[in-house]
């Protein structure tokens, strides 16, 4: 075996990657659709998929963007699947709530909440703002990169990332106001 990716089979490459990028790739997915679970789903799909077209694939050294695009675009098909599902569910009746498991202590409860103000103003963002917030400050892309993964403009991903980082601030300081 050796260390060049492009020589790599389907197997040893997904290995190699899946090692390397998991962890990072369902926090993308859990960024744009606030579900670890679906987000664990969704990265599993993607390397699966990858995998299935690996032979297809012309630089294999374009494995991880690839994989990148395939969580965002997936995270947006489950996120458009769900409200169709929560369209449908105030249709024929109220949707059952579930409580989540509150932490042994109170910094915990604490840090808890934050991760879920900030995850909650980050649902409220627009699609493709929210997108690019979670690409470029999770995923540490540049402008370049995060343009490449969606298909935008460089002016773009610069505009959106401007008017997200606002919205942000907005939800955040209105969140802080309201606990002191």
């Amino acid at each position: 075996m050796t260390d060049e990716p492009a020589t790599w089979d389907a197997d040893t490459a997904l290995e190699q990657l899946y090692a390397a990028h998991w962890r990072s790739l369902v926090r993308l997915g859990v960024l744009v659709t606030g579900d670890l679970a679906q987000a664990e789903e969704i990265t599993q799909d993607a390397f699966v998929a990858l995998h299935a077209r690996w032979r297809r694939l012309r630089d294999p050294d374009k494995a991880l963007p690839y994989l990148r695009q395939t969580v965002v675009n997936r995270s947006r098909s489950a996120l458009r699947h769900r409200v169709v599902v929560d369209r449908h569910a105030q249709a024929t009746g109220p949707a059952a709530t579930s409580g989540a498991d509150l932490p042994g202590s109170d910094e915990a409860a604490v840090a808890a909440e934050r991760r879920s103000r900030v995850l909650a103003a980050l649902q409220q963002l627009p699609e493709r703002q929210r997108e690019v917030m979670a690409l470029r400050y999770y995923a540490g892309l540049s402008e370049a990169e995060i343009a490449d993964a969606l298909g935008i403009s460089r002016g773009a991903v610069k505009s959106h990332a401007s008017r997200g980082a606002a919205s942000l601030r907005a939800a955040l300081t209105d969140y802080l106001e309201d606990r002191s």
